[in-house]
């Protein structure tokens, strides 16, 4: 039997509180958000213009967007400690500044700065995706979870997109080292507007805000508006959050394997069985990305109208399509392109909206989101390379979108049996 949350002891000017904060809040998430991935793409549009600039070798060139993604799983151990000492405000601000100062780095010169700049970037962008899940569990009311957290998955996808068509044309007026750097805007914007929210925020005495996972029975956290019905603090319930975790991992380990090669290989793909330029492919395989902003706020409203696994379900349906779909009718790219961004986009909607929903405190949000994202960013540092050495082993894509196949069922299966978990 589930328990309840009973609303003692939270005074209704915490309520008003409450409600007034989260639009800054949801508006302070979405600003973070665009500075989260496009750091990682800026260069790819105008890697050709590197390399001749200051002679970066392939291996190098590929660094610069494996790099971060490497680090994601790296280093997210540390930046879940990070969190956990310093409070939400102060590790949002460390990874927006971390990313201001790895921008200009990287954008100073040689090869050593721009791989030193590189890393300060992913190390700091990894704090960020750790925190940004644990700041929605603590302000966002629960049944709002799903809505924000796809509007933080969408501009994700914005973020990336934004950078993807903007850095050639201001490389074509400034040079390739003003327009890598300019994107530091968005990061500098996000630093003063999340300076002036921590001055907002007035934290009841013990709230998780001063001493992280640890909420006091006056905290905003405690009351039934932020958080759904749950079980009391037992082992039994300690186990089941542990067992949903690892199920979510599982998800996305499929989710990121599949996202990231299909990234890094479907122009390639579409050049070589379609016969399509390298800058055809290229925009048709960008439809994966747009479509994503669809796909992220689709999960909520088909969540609010069915059982919980069902969207997860639905998803990992859609995904399952584009490999399937390539082999089969590969004429059809396009549609497979816009379905399974769609598919990439809800996929990641669904995973950190249950992680929001279902830790009992922030500390637990941070510690699941962890888990999450270490052992997935892991296998998305896998995928990519695998596929292409497949690709080079056989001479076809056939077994590249088989592992692509692969990953997108165990993002079904992994993600249904937690979706069931969180609501059993």
């Amino acid at each position: 039997m589930l328990g309840k949350h009973i609303d003692r002891g939270v005074p209704t000017s915490t309520h008003h509180f409450i409600r007034a904060r989260l639009p800054w809040v949801v508006a302070g998430i979405i600003l973070v958000a665009l500075s989260l991935r496009g750091p990682i793409i800026a260069p790819t549009p105008v890697i050709t213009n590197i390399q001749a600039d200051i002679g970066l070798s392939s291996v190098a060139a590929g660094l610069l967007t494996g790099l971060p993604v490497f680090l994601f799983a790296v280093v997210t151990p540390a930046a879940s400690a990070i969190i956990r000492r310093a409070g939400p405000e102060a590790a949002v601000l460390l990874c927006l500044t971390g990313v201001l100062v790895g921008t200009i780095i990287r954008s100073l010169g040689s090869t050593p700065l721009l791989l030193a700049g590189t890393v300060v970037i992913g190390a700091s962008i990894t704090i960020g995706n750790i925190v940004i899940p644990v700041l929605i569990r603590r302000d966002v009311p629960w049944r709002q979870v799903s809505v924000v957290t796809a509007a933080y998955s969408a501009a994700l996808n914005v973020g990336s997109m934004i950078t993807a068509l903007g850095t050639a044309p201001l490389a074509a007026a400034l040079g390739w080292r003003w327009a890598l750097t300019a994107w530091g805007v968005l990061a500098l914007a996000g630093i003063g507007y999340w300076l002036l929210l921590s001055r907002r925020r007035s934290p009841a005495p013990g709230d998780d805000a001063a001493a992280p996972g640890a909420p006091a029975p006056s905290s905003p956290e405690t009351s039934a508006e932020m958080l759904p019905p749950a079980e009391p603090d037992t082992a039994h319930a300690t186990g089941r959050v542990r067992r949903i975790g690892w199920l979510l991992a599982l998800a996305f380990c499929g989710q990121a394997m599949a996202y990231y090669s299909v990234t890094a290989w479907l122009p390639a793909l579409l050049a070589d069985t379609r016969g399509l330029s390298l800058a055809s492919s290229g925009a048709s395989a960008s439809l994966f990305q747009v479509a994503a902003v669809i796909g992220a706020f689709g999960v909520p409203l088909l969540a609010a109208r069915a059982p919980a696994w069902v969207p997860v379900a639905l998803i990992g349906a859609l995904w399952i399509t584009l490999p399937i779909g390539l082999m089969l009718a590969p004429g059809w790219f396009i549609a497979w392109s816009l379905i399974d961004g769609a598919a990439q986009g809800g996929g990641f909607t669904a995973i950190f909206s249950i992680v929001a929903r279902v830790a009992r405190s922030s500390a637990e949000a941070a510690r699941m989101s962890a888990r999450v994202q270490g052992i997935g960013y892991l296998a998305a540092t896998i995928g990519p390379p695998l596929a292409g050495g497949l690709n080079t082993a056989t001479g076809a894509w056939t077994a590249p979108l088989l592992l692509v196949l692969a990953a997108t069922v165990v993002f079904t299966v992994g993600g249904v049996l937690a979706a069931f978990r969180a609501r059993s």
